[in-house]
């Protein structure tokens, strides 16, 4: 029986949307925030291809540079530490604490995976009031390779004692949706505002609209 999650962190749990006043102060765009995030994603996954591990925060921060250098304008390095600040005192969406509770409540064993550093994780989820929501809290730096590469999925599952395919990725993003399933796993993807799937990518077993929709498919699913 199905009983291990496993939970991304930025977007799935926490609302990365809370930086956009930082960005519309920085760039007069608080999309901006959107373009910064997608840059991150393509330096972790180049760090990762390349097989040159780099740290979160330093990708974090040469993101936002990246952003300025497009946009004209010059990025500090106090406000590169402001938004690495910034991503550690991030609200979780209002769902999340409740439906962790449910599946706490219903037997689940509850893992937090971020590619984010374990110190910066921790924090992130004592300041969303989450820091004892979770049986495990792992980042992929024990690794040193950045979801979606099969390796940390692995790790989850030695840790648990449990193969792949014996827990299930719960993300807001299509790469690790795809990354978990590859590496063996079920999926489930959480429909954050402005995410989606990619047709083309892995077929999933649960689509919820936020995190207590996902509570109660998988409960419905686990009766099956």
């Amino acid at each position: 029986m199905l009983r291990h999650l496993v939970f991304d962190v930025n977007e799935t749990l926490l609302d990365v949307a809370a930086l956009d006043p930082l960005f519309q102060r920085l760039f007069g765009d608080s999309s901006a925030r959107v373009e910064w995030f997608l840059t991150l994603e393509e330096g972790w996954m180049t760090a990762t291809i390349v097989e040159r591990f780099q740290p979160f925060a330093e990708l974090a921060q040469a993101a936002l540079v990246m952003v300025g250098q497009r946009r004209g304008i010059e990025v500090s390095k106090a406000q590169c530490e402001e938004l690495v600040e910034g991503m550690k005192r991030l609200p979780a969406h209002p769902d999340v604490r409740p439906a962790l509770e449910q599946l706490r409540i219903e037997g689940f064993h509850l893992a937090a995976l971020s590619n984010g550093s374990l110190p910066a994780l921790r924090q992130q989820l004592e300041s969303a009031g989450l820091g004892d929501s979770f049986d495990a809290i792992l980042s992929v730096e024990e690794t040193q390779r950045y979801k979606p590469a099969p390796e940390p999925y692995r790790m989850v599952a030695e840790r648990n004692g449990i193969e792949q395919e014996q827990m299930m990725m719960v993300a807001a993003h299509a790469w690790d949706i795809t990354g978990a399933a590859a590496a063996g796993c079920r999926t489930a993807f959480i429909a954050r505002p402005g995410k989606v799937l990619n047709p083309a990518g892995s077929q999933l077993d649960i689509h919820g609209n936020d995190l207590q929709d996902f509570a109660r498919q998988l409960l419905a699913w686990r009766e099956r």
